[in-house]
């Protein structure tokens, strides 16, 4: 299972055990999207710290540097993406007749 999903309170075997109210699992899906895009901000951060110690001549790898880089890079394609289905999916419901 996503660890994700388990920590907003979608899990399966939680859902069929109890009702969950929708305001609590909205606040719980806000913490987890806020801790995402704080973890997406903070590999930005280090790749750019690192990227600074290559430039300035400071003891530092240069595959490190690379990696930071490309993790961060991969984070924000991620998070983008994922901002576009969302958007896609509001976009498809708000066309659904009632």
């Amino acid at each position: 299972m996503v660890d994700g999903v388990s920590r907003i309170g979608l899990a399966p075997a939680a859902a069929a055990s109890s009702p969950v109210k929708p305001a609590a699992v909205q606040k719980q899906f806000a913490s987890f999207f806020k801790e995402a895009l704080n973890n997406v901000n903070n590999a930005q951060i280090e790749a750019d710290a690192l990227t600074e110690k290559l430039v300035r001549g400071e003891n530092v790898q240069l595959h490190d540097v690379m990696i930071a880089s490309q993790k961060a890079s991969i984070a924000l394609q991620l998070t983008i993406e994922i901002r576009n289905k969302a958007v896609e999916a509001y976009q498809e419901m708000m066309r659904m007749p009632l």
